[in-house]
């Protein structure tokens, strides 16, 4: 009843490709996705929400799918991609939306919701909290529970790795194209209640030279299906063997321009529309079940509801019967006026 269809918005400046699920003239809520993923990540989320009466959006981000791929690292900072979002939803005909991120798509709607209220109806964000001085390592590193991170061994926490692409951006890259099937295999599986208390694996980039133990590729493991079925790893590989992870990994390289770009934001970066932050239990780099991660976004926001899903950090994908469940009961409770009628 609800078919995925294929759009494109083009501007000067940009283009975005997108997916759209729904009646067009519905309440839009748009869905950002992180890295290193695409529109696809929402699969679970576009008919859902469509079948609700919501006219649902994904776009493949800056450097992703069938999206402009930018040539410069510094093509690549939040406020671009803050940009090409507002373009987007100009393009779709629509003053406002509800604003969903999960990973780099966090910060990109914590942009928007900082920066162009106006444009939200509400936000909700997976597993990146809310950072109102800008999203970096180095404005998570006084947040870093230093009980599992000591400062001697791993001096900016589970943060090691946004460094070793500062300083070894070519490195990274050639490793995660070495082999683009077993990159994404070896990325998205499912969060694990073992790893509870013990360093992330992002931890030890730094450290090892490299992902994957300092290897010159990802190991060959068995796809996970409870994130991944066959056919959409294929997308994914054949998605980044495309594009590469020049643009993937330049979001990664932008923290002073990033951080500047948050200090025009407006109301000083307080946020007083609806707000959903979802934690996942599992994911043990963006830690905010035990940490104080998320406190910076518990003093910033006016009107939060937290929610914990029993996942690591591919929420959307791992158990998207538990995230939808929290976004409708969210817009139900907070956004009625938006829901369709």
């Amino acid at each position: 009843m609800f078919p995925i269809t294929d759009h494109v918005v083009k501007t000067p400046r940009h283009t975005s490709f997108y997916l759209a699920c729904g009646t067009p003239d519905a309440p839009p809520i748009i869905f950002v996705h992180g890295w290193p993923e695409l529109s696809l990540s929402w699969r679970h989320q576009l008919p859902c929400f469509a079948a609700l009466g919501f006219r649902t959006i994904a776009p493949d981000m800056r450097g992703y799918g069938r999206s402009t791929v930018h040539p410069r690292q510094e093509d690549y900072a939040l406020e671009h991609i803050v940009a090409d979002m507002m373009e987007l939803l100009d393009g779709l005909g629509h003053q406002k939306a509800i604003w969903v991120g999960h990973d780099w798509g966090s910060p990109v709607v914590w942009g928007i919701a900082s920066h162009h209220p106006d444009r939200c109806h509400g936000v909700a964000n997976l597993c990146v909290p809310y950072f109102p001085k800008g999203f970096s390592a180095q404005e998570a590193a006084a947040l870093i529970d230093r009980a599992i991170y000591p400062v001697a061994e791993f001096p900016a926490g589970q943060w090691e790795y946004q460094l070793f692409y500062r300083e070894n951006f070519d490195k990274a890259r050639a490793v995660f194209e070495a082999d683009v099937a077993a990159t994404a295999k070896a990325l998205f599986r499912k969060g694990d209640p073992a790893g509870k208390g013990k360093p992330s694996r992002t931890a030890f980039v730094r450290r090892d030279g490299g992902w994957f133990g300092g290897r010159p590729a990802a190991p060959d493991l068995p796809l996970d299906p409870d994130v991944l079925t066959d056919m959409e790893l294929n997308t994914y590989v054949a998605a980044l063997t495309r594009n590469g992870f020049f643009g993937p990994n330049s979001w990664y390289v932008n923290p002073d321009a990033n951080r500047a770009y948050q200090d025009t934001a407006a109301n000083d970066g307080r946020l007083d529309m609806p707000v959903l932050f979802l934690h996942a239990e599992y994911d043990y780099t963006c830690e905010t079940v035990s940490s104080h991660l998320a406190d910076p976004m518990r003093r910033s926001c006016q009107d939060l509801t937290e929610a914990t899903v029993p996942t690591g950090h591919w929420m959307a994908q791992e158990n998207p019967v538990a995230v939808n469940a929290a976004l409708a009961r969210w817009i139900a409770t907070k956004l009625p006026t938006v829901w369709p009628g």
